[in-house]
């Protein structure tokens, strides 16, 4: 029998649609297992301040289609301090929590990782981030619906695009990865992505004007990755401006609207997949382990792998874009 009789849950970081789907998953996976729930508010700030409160069946009705997340989230410098750890560990101890889920990106995760290994703590971790970079799962939570929101922002802009012969540069989310910029590009019928994962190799601005770029078409939309190393939408559209005069260039910066929305069916049933699994892997005596989803199956992903591996990009993907947007 797993010694775990009480579990805290908490999401951290970017919040992604999708989180409310897995803190319902997790409560009343628990709660059917015999296990008493606390919601942590805040994420590991709220560790630290206290906000810690029982969790009932009740407390997750009605949420599953909810974007954000009703525990909200913050960021917490505090927590990544050896003594700000401490406070969080005492506060678990205060309210007899067993063993912590944190649903959340990278960061998240980095913190549940050093926070275990601190302490000796079982914490099991969920995927929660638009941008889809964490190694060991094929997706994480929040990712599919922030694609669609891409293709409908720049199914309307492309409207706009068309009816003026222009070119768009749309910026989207993903600061150190690809995949938004590139699977949303596809979804939507871009002409091309702009992605960090490439311009490390080469200049995908000019490759992509020097290949007779637009000889058929009079409007055309390019994906940007918001990133340093692609300079970002702005930063692509003023070399365009400079190098390219010919171009009547314009830019949209979809921002936080990827982020918020009603989590599609896919990632719905993927958090209540991950939040179930959850309790199955503490009961297990799991610990310090990441949900991930691998060709349709439940994967236990250590943390250090999940973190410390970037997650690659399918190249091939690169050539069904190009070969599509002729």
């Amino acid at each position: 029998m797993s010694a775990v009789k009480c579990i805290g849950i908490l999401t951290s970081g970017g919040d992604a649609p999708g989180m409310n789907a897995a803190i319902r998953a997790v409560t009343r996976s628990a709660i059917y297992n015999g296990m008493s729930v606390k919601g942590i508010y805040r994420g590991y700030k709220g560790l630290i301040t206290d906000e810690i409160v029982d969790f009932k069946t009740q407390n997750v009705s009605n949420i599953i289609q909810r974007g954000g997340t009703i525990l909200k989230t913050a960021r917490c410098e505090e927590f990544k301090t050896p003594e700000g750890r401490k406070l969080a560990y005492d506060r678990l101890m205060e309210h007899g929590i067993d063993a912590l889920v944190s649903i959340g990106g990278d960061g998240s995760l980095t913190g549940a990782r050093i926070f275990a290994q601190e302490f000796n703590y079982p914490i099991v971790g969920l995927p929660g981030t638009i941008d889809n970079d964490l190694f060991g799962t094929d997706v994480t939570i929040g990712y599919d619906t922030a694609l669609n929101t891409i293709m409908e922002c720049v199914d309307k802009i492309r409207d706009t695009a068309t009816s003026h012969d222009r070119l768009f540069f749309i910026e989207v989310m993903g600061r150190d990865a690809g995949f938004l910029a590139l699977n949303g590009a596809i979804a939507s019928g871009a002409e091309a992505a702009i992605i960090p994962e490439i311009s490390m190799e080469k200049d995908q601005l000019a490759e992509m004007i020097e290949t007779g770029f637009r000889k058929s078409k009079n409007s055309s939309i390019v994906l940007v990755a918001e990133s340093e190393v692609t300079g970002g939408a702005m930063g692509v559209a003023e070399r365009v401006k400079k190098e390219y005069p010919q171009f009547d260039v314009r830019v949209s910066i979809l921002g936080h609207l990827q982020r918020g929305g009603s989590p599609t069916a896919q990632d719905r049933i993927l958090a209540t997949r991950m939040g179930v699994a959850a309790i199955d892997a503490l009961l297990d005596d799991q610990r310090n382990v990441m949900m991930g989803i691998q060709n349709d199956e439940i994967v236990y992903v250590p943390f250090s792998k999940a973190i410390k591996n970037d997650k690659p990009i399918n190249r091939d993907l690169l050539d069904t874009l190009r070969v599509s947007s002729i």
